[in-house]
């Protein structure tokens, strides 16, 4: 799990960011800003929350039962199941909970959530609110050891379904087999369930989709495995193609070789203080001259972490610019009719003080 004197540091540089705005206390109740800021990992399935207070006290709303070895100085816990019912009416009992707990403060910073919502609506009384959530996708961009050692671990489970998959993709393999099989491949690599979806794109012949009920893998298409297993909260996200049969075309080798030969040039401009849409301009200059004129038809990347996407965006709807210590993906693809679907091969980056360090150095072979 995380690591509970590390959601310390990370509650204080909240605090740091947050000092400008003279807040009394923030309260947190997205699950996963929760788990970030105390360690505790909750079910997917309940609400908790923290009161995070201008000295530093930290209050943990947990389900059912005073959640342990957590980055909090009192932990309160709720019932969340009444005799084995999951209770509807979760967010009201937190905000009860939470009345008490912030009823002298007059200047609260909130996470959008259900909870939260609520709590505003019911509480708005003399009190002033301030929407946090920028403040936490910034502070969550570079990750921390306790954050890293979790990725790591879910991005091992993308290495064991992508051998699973080489062992069983073939002409006639049906695309719900192989999600299965990928899925059961996850399961036994992380020794626990997944805590969210394993990905969008396990679709044969075409530039991505969930797999089809019936749908046959056809000799000579390309088959997109667009993959994101979750390990206690952190999403992996990477991408491979196989070629079916195992003979690919002149045609598919050739646009393979054009998305492979991006990774260098993300590799060679990717370092802190680079501009995302620097890397992406220069990744739109390869494609135009290597594929008949055309640039990229979507994002590069994105970046990833408790959520399957985060920032930063290689993408010129935004600006970022890296920093170290975040991870993000880069994903270049290319859709034509004349390969039988699409190839988009995805690596997964750690920013570091002087580049980059690729976390997924698995095959990239068709």
């Amino acid at each position: 799990m995380l690591d509970p004197i590390l959601a310390r540091q990370r509650q204080k540089r909240l605090l740091d960011r947050l000092s400008e705005h003279s807040l009394d206390c923030v309260v947190i109740s997205q699950p996963h800003h929760v788990q970030y800021l105390t360690a505790h990992h909750p079910a997917w399935r309940h609400l908790p929350a923290l009161i995070l207070r201008s000295d530093g006290r930290a209050t943990l709303i947990s389900a059912n039962a005073p959640a342990k070895n957590v980055a909090a100085d009192e932990v309160i816990a709720y019932r969340a199941n009444l005799g084995g019912t999951l209770r509807q009416d979760q967010a009201a009992t937190v905000i009860e909970l939470l009345k008490d707990q912030i009823a002298s403060s007059k200047r609260i910073g909130f996470d959008s959530s259900e909870t939260s919502a609520a709590m505003m609506s019911s509480l708005i009384g003399d009190k002033a609110y301030i929407c946090i959530d920028d403040h936490l996708w910034q502070l969550r961009r570079t990750k921390d050891a306790d954050e890293l050692t979790l990725m790591k671990k879910a991005i091992d489970a993308t290495a064991a379904m992508y051998a699973r998959a080489r062992e069983i993709i073939e002409p006639g393999v049906s695309e719900t087999y192989v999600f299965n099989e990928l899925h059961a491949a996850a399961v036994q690599s992380t020794g626990e369930p997944m805590t969210a979806l394993l990905g969008n794109d396990y679709a044969c012949g075409t530039g991505g989709g969930l797999p089809r009920a019936g749908r046959r893998a056809q000799d000579g298409e390309l088959y997109i495995l667009d993959i994101g297993p979750t390990y206690r909260g952190y999403f992996a996200d990477n991408a491979r193609v196989f070629a079916v049969g195992g003979k690919p075309t002149d045609e598919q080798l050739s646009a393979w070789q054009m998305i492979v030969d991006v990774f260098p040039i993300v590799e060679r401009l990717a370092r802190p203080g680079a501009s995302c849409r620097d890397i992406y301009a220069a990744v739109d200059e390869h494609f135009a001259g290597r594929n008949m004129g055309r640039k990229q038809g979507h994002h590069l990347g994105h970046g990833i972490g408790l959520q399957a996407h985060e920032y930063p965006h290689l993408n010129p709807a935004w600006d970022d610019v890296l920093i170290e210590g975040e991870i993000f993906t880069c994903e270049p693809g290319v859709y034509l009719p004349e390969l039988r679907g699409g190839l988009r091969i995805e690596n997964q980056y750690l920013v570091t003080h002087n580049g980059v360090e690729n976390l997924t150095p698995f095959p990239l072979a068709l």
